[in-house]
């Protein structure tokens, strides 16, 4: 069937101070629906909280594109001035920029702040003609660099089928990979110990420790949406976010209001596993879900038990995902001990263009090898896995 929204008419694409100014419903007719994190309600709450805007790091230059009076695509583009919060790292680029004496900052990324998940950057409605929407928004994307004066624009846990676009408009990809929990297919499990089945035996019974470990604090756990999450336990989960950061000296990207923000307007796409001492929540996990997938977040805890990590924010989840026959459990980035608890390694991917014709050869260089040490760290983490059989 022809697209609704041809190639004969023109595509204009305008440039917005955030996804707040433009309708919900235009804008989600866009996104795909495994994506929580790219619908309206999503954003909308990072720039109405303070978590991104001016002053944050992250300022919304979201691309916005129409064709007969109709949106037809999007962009989810930022322009900062480092590099924090975005999870496919470049700091090194960055350093060995400066050092070459050549202006690295500001830069353009198109991704979710703070949210290392993949989804599609270049959002085209399904009824409109893609090639004609990516060549407008891609050449939007270099308007807004041109007029920034960025150096390069970075398009973060992109889908593979965006690569052969992005790379066919000049960009350079760049492989990465994250630890990923797959239910089984074609028959899902049936429940968390068909899922161990699968284990080797010391690796079951590992699982089965740590379980037992928790079992025997005494503490009630339960898995809930966001939708029938009570006062005290968003409190919570505001909290463990805090407590978290502060325990690492990381930054605190999310202001408290975005927590209140995601409650009143996005609450169906949270879950929550919450460990309670009495009435009184000591420990949780907040992730999003939409269309089979359920993504990890943020965890925290008012106090250290051993393995209440590995309860809350992997094996709870699990049944949560068998029981309600999600596909996946993206566990979000880092943390080899992801691969005993069942997530294995997969495919992520970013493209980036580089404005410098010396730095872009530069940093292609460099991913090629890397693509190579990326193959290899794959390998390791699968000869590894806990399974005794091939997944």
């Amino acid at each position: 069937m022809r697209p609704s929204f041809g190639p004969v008419e023109a595509v204009s694409v305008s440039t917005l101070a955030g996804v707040a100014d433009v309708a919900p419903e235009a804008w989600d007719a866009l996104v795909d629906d495994d994506d929580p994190f790219l619908e309206h309600a999503f954003l909308a709450a990072l720039e109405r909280s303070g978590s991104v805007g001016p002053g944050t790091g992250w300022e919304p230059r979201i691309l916005v594109a129409r064709q007969a009076g109709q949106v037809v695509g999007g962009v989810p583009l930022y322009l900062k001035h480092d590099s924090m919060g975005e999870f496919i790292w470049d700091f090194a680029w960055a350093h060995g920029a400066q050092s070459a004496g050549i202006r690295y900052f500001p830069k353009l990324v198109a991704a979710v702040p703070f949210t290392p998940a993949t989804g599609h950057r270049l959002l085209v409605h399904p009824r409109a003609d893609r090639p004609t929407v990516v060549a407008a928004l891609v050449g939007a994307m270099r308007a807004v660099a041109d007029e920034s004066k960025a150096s390069s624009i970075h398009v973060l846990f992109c889908r593979e089928d965006e690569l052969r676009e992005l790379t066919a408009a000049g960009f350079v990809r760049r492989a990465s990979f994250q630890h990923h929990w797959s239910n089984r297919e074609p028959e899902p499990y049936h429940d968390f110990e068909d899922f161990l089945a699968g284990y080797r035996s010391r690796n079951r019974k590992q699982v089965h420790h740590e379980r037992a470990t928790v079992a025997d604090y005494g503490l009630h756990v339960k898995v809930a949406s966001g939708g029938d999450l009570d006062d005290r336990a968003w409190e919570a989960l505001d909290r463990f976010y805090r407590n978290t950061v502060e325990q690492y000296g990381n930054i605190a990207f999310l202001a408290p209001a975005f927590f209140q923000q995601i409650r009143h307007t996005h609450a169906d796409r949270v879950v929550a596993a919450l460990a309670y001492h009495g009435d009184q929540p000591i420990a949780g996990t907040i992730n999003f879900t939409r269309g089979g997938r359920l993504f990890g977040r943020y965890w925290g805890a008012d106090v250290a038990l051993p393995m209440l990590h590995f309860e809350l924010c992997f094996y709870r989840l699990i049944e949560h995902a068998i029981a309600n026959r999600l596909t996946s459990f993206e566990g979000g980035a880092g943390g080899d001990h992801k691969l005993k608890r069942g997530f294995l390694p997969q495919h992520t991917h970013s493209a980036h263009w580089i404005r410098h014709p010396g730095l872009c050869k530069a940093v292609s260089d460099y991913v090629t090898y890397e693509a190579k040490d990326v193959e290899a760290e794959i390998r390791a983490c699968l000869q590894g896995a806990p399974f005794a059989r091939s997944k």
